[in-house]
Order: structure tokens, then C-alpha cells, then sequence
């Protein structure tokens, strides 16, 4: 086996294996490089699905590189993957969001435009989405994305929307602001966002920044958030208040 920073212009320490994302399965490609290599038996096949589960992390998530580093081997014979780096392609969240978005046929919950901020932003109610956004910047905040909402999605659509922006490198807060809503059910969007904070691993009180969602079933709303620890906002918050308390808790 070979490693280190010159790995790539050692060939003849190296073993490369040309594969395709048009095939179902690279498994017997990989074993081959792994037999290749003097490995037999029940380290041939450890190290094989190692290989097979990063290749299908690579082709699932539209990712630019995929690396392990280091993979170790125990004293006992069995391989371990101790360390990984990846880069994700800058379309693959967009790609992403959308595939959420056909999941379901409920309410716009998955349009999503990338920045390079750090604050996560689900936003909706028309023109209103823009002035929460400008009013992000305004208030000296770097929103991470651009993503509206809208027309009453579901509960599993705006968690699935909810854990994808916050599975983010670097995002661990979330702005949720919407102008008063009617067609929207203010529960549901809560609901979609406390779950994808969980499914996230953040406690939805540290992950959501703000949550203004004022309107239908509104105090269904703020029993759910207040039982996670969530103050929201109603609508004598404006949306220009409601995204400087987001940036002020970014602080």
C-alpha cells in the first residue's frame, strides 16, 4: 500500500482504477485493485466495501473528491477508515434541493441558491423572501443561501430542506422568516424545522437563529417552538427585526 503527500506521482506504488457512474455497481473493479494489492480473504473484502461505500458517497452526492486518509489497519487484521476528506461539486446542493422538491407535490420547499455565508435561510412569502434576505445583509449578516418557501409543503419536505442546508461545512444556524401567511400552515413549517434540526444533530434552540412565521395555525406554532426552547416571532416583529435578532445571534 502506499500514501503521503506524492502518492499521486508515484505510479508505481500506486494501484488506480478507472471507473464509471454509468454502471450500477464498480464492486468487482475494486476488488480486483484490492486483490491486486496481495490482500486476500477477509481483508480483501473489508477493504473492498470500504471502497464500495466511498465510491457510492462519491456518485450520490455530487461529490468532487472523496478521500480516506488514513486507513488503518488493527492488530487484529481489520481495516478501519479513521480520517475522510470531500469536496462536494457547488451544484450539488442546488441538485440536492431539488430532488427534495420533486419528492413532493405539496407547497415549494427546495429552490435553493448557494452564497458563501454562514447563516442558513429559509424564507418565503413572495417579495418578501427578498426583503428578508437584503435585510440579512443589511444587518451586516452573510447568508449561506437563497431558499424559498412557500405554498404550504410538508412537514417531511421542509425537515429533508431543513437538514440539507444545515448539513452544510461550516452552517449551524438557521433564519426562518416568512411574511403572514395564510395558504401556509406556520406548525407544519415549525415542525419540518425543529426535525431537520435534529436530524441535523443540533438542539433546534442553538441551530434556530429566528423563526418568523406569523399567520395560520400561529399558536399551534409557538406551543411547539416554546416546547424546544424557541421564542417566536409574531407579526409585530417585522421582517428587518426579525433578520437582525438572526444576525445578532450569530454573534
Amino acid at each position: 500500500l502506499a500514501g503521503g503527500v506524492d502518492v499521486e506521482d508515484e505510479a508505481a506504488a500506486a494501484s488506480r482504477v478507472p471507473l464509471s457512474t454509468l454502471a450500477p455497481t464498480q464492486d468487482f473493479r475494486l476488488k480486483e485493485a484490492v486483490a491486486s494489492l496481495g490482500l486476500s480473504g477477509r481483508e480483501l473484502n473489508e477493504l473492498t466495501g470500504i471502497l464500495a461505500r466511498l465510491w457510492r458517497l462519491f456518485t450520490e452526492h455530487d461529490l468532487l473528491l472523496a478521500e480516506v486518509n488514513p486507513l488503518a489497519r488493527t492488530s487484529d487484521g481489520r481495516w478501519l477508515a479513521l480520517d475522510a476528506r470531500v469536496e462536494l461539486d457547488d451544484d450539488a446542493l442546488e441538485l440536492e434541493a431539488a430532488r427534495i422538491d420533486r419528492s413532493d407535490h405539496r407547497g415549494v420547499a427546495g429552490r435553493v441558491v448557494q452564497f458563501d455565508g454562514s447563516l442558513a435561510l429559509l424564507i418565503g412569502g413572495g417579495g418578501a423572501s427578498l426583503t428578508a434576505f437584503d435585510a440579512v445583509r443589511a444587518h451586516g449578516g452573510q447568508p449561506a443561501n437563497y431558499c424559498e418557501i412557500g405554498g404550504n409543503p410538508s412537514v417531511r419536505k421542509v425537515a429533508a430542506l431543513t437538514r440539507l442546508l444545515l448539513g452544510q461545512p461550516g452552517i449551524e444556524r438557521i433564519a426562518v422568516i416568512m411574511n403572514v401567511v395564510n395558504n401556509t400552515r406556520a406548525d407544519l413549517i415549525a415542525r419540518g424545522v425543529i426535525s431537520g434540526c435534529l436530524d441535523a444533530g443540533l438542539e433546534p434552540a442553538s441551530a434556530i437563529a429566528v423563526f418568523r412565521v406569523p399567520g395560520a395555525w400561529e399558536e399551534e406554532c409557538v406551543a411547539l417552538l416554546r416546547h424546544y426552547g424557541v421564542t417566536a416571532c409574531d407579526r409585530t416583529v417585522s421582517i428587518d427585526e426579525a433578520a437582525g435578532l438572526a444576525v445578532a445571534a450569530e454573534s
